[in-house]
């Protein structure tokens, strides 16, 4: 029971993470007024979302009227919100790499022996996920589209698709969001429906939304023009339960679930898999319930959905990048260091005196307090971690600002940690174009050369998705 405890802080607190980092909320204000407007490519552009489709060439390829739906859908697109509710990974919390999941399918009427199209959104892959950018492209058997041929899994993955959870990026659904993810009932504490001898096939700390997986079979089968069958739940790589949804004794009763160990013949891997965003308790509605998070602080959209009686939201504040000044122990007094000139600088010494303990401190290597506390805010400053984060998240334009409030927007960085990260994120947006542009394939066991080792993932099966 501990260890369970230990583990669902722990998924809390990643989620948390998540939530302060990944979206920040200037991309969800300029996403959304792009978006109010009918400018569904400059809503994309300002969540990181590149678009790898033509409309026209869609018209052209596969007709006007399957055209004019992917057009309906980009203009409900909300690009900030699909990346809220992207699958993610541990430690960082970053986008899931090399995934292509579905956002909505397309059959193919009046086009006979076509293959059904399917609107996707795409992440690249770890060695070239600089700036977390997701892409959006159609996708059929017979013509993959831009960009499959240089990603490694275009296939859309069954396990992450979205076309059966439009609420997760479809501002006309959101509200489907209250059901969808049980934030309409009270939360169970326990797993009636399940045998307790398949309750170790469950990841510690986990909680599975059991009491809507009914409910969420019956979607998946119906898309499979099927009312009742099995489908498979995976636990990571080994972990699989079924779920036989059975018809009701008569026919006014609704179809009835009955959970079992998945068989491990070849059948098995046939059955339609239940996508992930079925499979687990909704995070943000996990950290409401337990206090970990404010409704201000989730996507506006969610929030109106899993607390729908919260005061509206006004727009969020943008704080003075310069802070007030920071007192420094010097000489057994209490100095100043704050913005000049749009340049950190001590307050309480002269510039003569500034320029004297240069000098001396070139010489001795012994300089004032003052001097050495904006050094080590040049080099390594306390909101060396904020920054990473935020780098590391693709939020270049959050970073730089934390950096400018911290040294002042004409500060010459110098040689440190601060200057090595910012390099590196812009060495990794390089590579990111490369392979955007096709310049660049992955050789043998290719690794990103700048991963540190605190970013050294989990593998992909091992990691938190939901």
């Amino acid at each position: 029971m501990l260890t369970q405890t230990a583990n669902r802080d722990s998924r809390l607190s990643f989620w948390l993470r998540v939530r302060e980092f990944a979206v920040p909320p200037p991309m969800i204000e300029t996403a959304t007024a792009r978006r109010n407007v009918g400018d569904w490519a400059g809503a994309c552009a300002a969540a990181g979302i590149d678009v790898d489709l033509n409309l026209r060439s869609v018209a052209r390829t596969h007709g006007q009227e399957l055209a004019a739906r992917v057009r309906a859908d980009l203009r409900h697109l909300a690009p900030d919100l699909l990346r809220w509710h992207m699958p993610r990974i541990a430690p960082d919390g970053l986008l899931r790499p090399g995934l292509t999941t579905a956002l909505a399918r397309y059959d193919a009427a009046g086009r006979d022996g076509a293959s059904p199209v399917h609107l996707v959104a795409r992440t690249p892959p770890a060695w070239a996920d600089a700036g977390q950018r997701i892409s959006l492209a159609l996708w059929d058997r017979s013509d993959p589209g831009a960009g499959a041929s240089r990603h490694p899994h275009p296939r859309p993955n069954q396990r992450f698709r979205l076309d059966l959870h439009p609420h997760l990026w479809d501002a006309r659904r959101t509200d489907e969001l209250r059901i969808r993810s049980g934030a309409d009932r009270l939360p169970a504490d326990s797993l009636p429906a399940l045998d307790p001898a398949l309750l170790g096939t469950i990841p510690q700390g986990h909680r599975c939304a059991v009491d809507r997986w009914a409910a969420e079979a019956g979607i998946l089968l119906r898309a499979e023009g099927r009312s009742t069958g099995t489908v498979t739940v995976r636990f990571g790589a080994r972990h699989r339960l079924a779920l036989d949804l059975v018809a009701g004794g008569d026919d006014t009763a609704p179809p009835t679930l009955r959970i079992a160990a998945a068989t491990t013949d070849g059948g098995a891997s046939a059955l339609p898999v239940l996508p992930d965003a079925a499979t687990w308790v909704l995070p943000d509605l996990e950290l409401v319930r337990t206090g970990s998070i404010e409704a201000d602080r989730l996507h506006p959209l969610v929030a109106s959905a899993l607390v729908p009686d919260r005061a509206p939201a006004g727009p969020s504040r943008t704080p003075d990048p310069a802070g007030p000044p920071r007192l420094v122990e010097c000489r057994g007094a209490q100095h100043r260091i704050g913005l000049v000139n749009g340049v950190l600088a001590p307050l309480d010494h002269d510039p003569a005196e500034i320029r004297r303990e240069e000098l001396l401190a070139a010489l001795t290597g012994a300089p004032l307090p003052c001097m050495r506390a904006i050094d080590e805010a040049h080099r390594h400053p306390d909101c060396l971690t904020g920054v990473r984060e935020r780098l590391d998240h693709g939020d270049t334009a959050g970073a730089l600002a934390v950096v400018e409030g911290l040294l002042g927007p004409d500060a010459l960085l110098r040689a440190g940690a601060l200057r090595d990260e910012l390099e590196t994120a812009a060495l990794r947006r390089v590579t990111y174009g490369l392979y955007r542009s096709g310049l660049i394939e992955p050789g043998p066991g290719r690794i990103r050369p700048d991963r540190r080792p605190r970013d050294k993932r989990l593998h992909p099966r091992q990691a938190t998705s939901r």
